[in-house]
């Protein structure tokens, strides 16, 4: 018998990969004991991919990079996968047929929290995941939802900023690994001059 694992899912976009995503996934890993964060990039549609010039394969290498040199984090690529807009629900109804063993907790900023009642078969994904959520200034983070609410330090960053910034030339060091912004600008990612 296999030793349940407690997993935790940080989704998202990950164009780039910053700072904050591995300060949200450590620090969660460690204050709610879990045995490993997957970063689950999802799968952005051809047509919407074009707002940045940057492939899957990109988005994966930079995650590979952002995550490297840590033993409990990993990348679940499932959503990329499928190849269509996948709902939280479908995908963890998966991941837990693929692995009935673990215990799967899904991580959202203190923003997705006021929009969880209008997630996809809410009801249903509370049964399967426990979310476990960061506050976010400026929001209520309030929810009838069982939530699990983790104190970190509060990060104001954001990929579309950062996107923002290297198309302005302007420096982004310490906001990503500096593996990654060799790789932009080897790449010639997100417009950098």
């Amino acid at each position: 018998m296999m030793n349940m694992k407690k997993i935790g899912i940080l989704g998202g976009t990950f164009d780039p990969p910053h700072i904050g995503h591995l300060i949200i996934a450590d620090q969660i890993l460690h204050k709610c004991g879990l045995d490993e964060i997957r970063f689950m990039p999802n799968y952005i549609p051809p047509h919407k991919e074009k707002q940045t010039n940057t492939t899957v394969k990109d988005r994966l290498h930079m995650l590979e990079l952002a995550i490297e040199g840590h033993d409990r984090f990993k990348i679940e690529t499932i959503e990329l996968e499928r190849k269509e807009k996948s709902y939280t629900y479908d995908t963890m109804v998966i991941l837990k047929e693929k692995e009935p063993d673990h215990q799967f907790f899904f991580l959202i900023g203190g923003d997705m929290v006021d929009y969880l009642p209008k997630w996809h078969r809410i009801d249903e994904l509370m049964e399967i995941v426990q979310f476990i959520a960061v506050h976010r200034p400026t929001y209520e983070g309030k929810t009838e939802y069982p939530v699990k609410f983790v104190d970190i330090p509060e990060i104001h960053l954001s990929s579309s900023v950062i996107r923002q910034k290297i198309g302005n030339g302007e420096s982004v060091k310490y906001l990503l690994k500096d593996s990654i912004i060799q790789y932009i600008e080897e790449n010639g990612l997100y417009g950098k001059r």
